[in-house]
């Protein structure tokens, strides 16, 4: 089978347990544009933030559902245990730095890896998160940041950089990433005693790398608020992502096979330690069902949702988005 080989990070959805909180983090403080307020399309009754640069262009998702009642997370291994977002240059990181201290964000000190400038730091619920300096970098090129954002431009978040998996037994991760994907192994550097290996996809760099790390002294992940729930990988189109659910069956990997999203279609199946992989399409976006100015000031729901939308409403707590 002819399969084009992926492009790179398509999105990363985690959880959070107040969107009210999520979105003046995210936006307020991080700077990223809502770009689609809407539903969790396999449980109506909570909401699906995405945040992104401008327009929401692929690889720059970052997407949280709402679990009120999700308890705290207890981090471990078979995880996706942190999320990179690129920013443009390594004087970010100082600007970023400050910006943190300000408004009394937990973060770490600037380091250096993979001879890149990074700045790790958790949001209000734990959840895991480094910033990585796109300054030297080379490969699958960023989004464009909201010019509407708080944070200038020249520092602003425009893309998701490495994610981070923490595994228990590497080598049926391995196979998946190089034998099923087809990702390329590109290093490996070293955290403690953890050695971490890097995988590429795509044309490489911050936006399509994987960073893969054994660890057998920690217990399973138990998920909750603060956790990651998934990781997309970039497929080009419909046909293309037909193509790839054929080749999950002739590989007899378990799987969601297509699944329409309506602002891309994906599918999904776990890795044999039980991250759950998604690939989605590039399009058709975000502006399909709002013109760009309005882009995550309303409720937005697929059409197959628009005739259960009083239904729907009447469950969410109100989230005002327009501030």
């Amino acid at each position: 089978m002819n399969l084009k080989v992926l492009k790179g990070q398509h999105h990363v959805s985690a959880i959070t347990g107040n969107a009210k909180k999520n979105y003046h983090f995210y936006t307020k403080i991080l700077g990223l544009r809502l770009v689609k307020k809407t539903v969790n399309q396999d449980d109506t009754s909570v909401y699906h933030l995405f945040y992104a640069d401008e327009r929401g262009n692929p690889g720059t998702d970052l997407t949280f559902f709402e679990i009120p009642r999700a308890g705290q997370t207890h981090f471990g291994t078979n995880s996706i245990s942190a999320t990179s977002l690129r920013v443009p240059a390594d004087a970010s990181l100082d600007y970023w730095k400050k910006r943190f201290e300000e408004y009394g964000v937990e973060h770490d000190g600037i380091s250096q890896q993979t001879g890149r400038t990074t700045l790790a730091f958790r949001d209000f619920e734990g959840q895991r998160m480094i910033l990585v300096s796109d300054e030297h970098n080379i490969g699958v090129q960023g989004g464009k940041a909201w010019d509407e954002s708080p944070v200038p431009t020249e520092h602003a978040i425009y893309g998701l950089g490495p994610v981070h998996l923490t595994v228990s037994q590497i080598g049926k991760t391995i196979t998946v990433l190089t034998d099923v994907l087809g990702f390329r192994k590109k290093g490996t550097y070293t955290i403690g005693q953890s050695e971490i290996i890097v995988f590429e996809t795509g044309e490489g760099g911050t936006g399509g790398e994987i960073h893969l790390e054994e660890r057998t002294d920690l217990p399973v992940e138990r998920p909750g608020r603060g956790s990651v729930h998934h990781v997309a990988f970039r497929v080009e189109d419909e046909e293309e992502l037909r193509k790839w659910v054929d080749h999950l069956k002739q590989l007899r990997i378990p799987s969601s096979g297509f699944v329409e999203r309506y602002y891309f279609k994906s599918l999904y199946f776990r890795e044999p330690n039980g991250i759950l992989f998604e690939l989605a399409t590039d399009g058709p976006g975000f502006e399909g069902d709002e013109p760009f100015e309005e882009l995550g000031k309303n409720l937005a729901l697929p059409p197959y949702f628009e005739d259960r939308r009083e239904e729907i409403e009447a469950k969410l707590e109100p989230l005002d988005t327009n501030e």
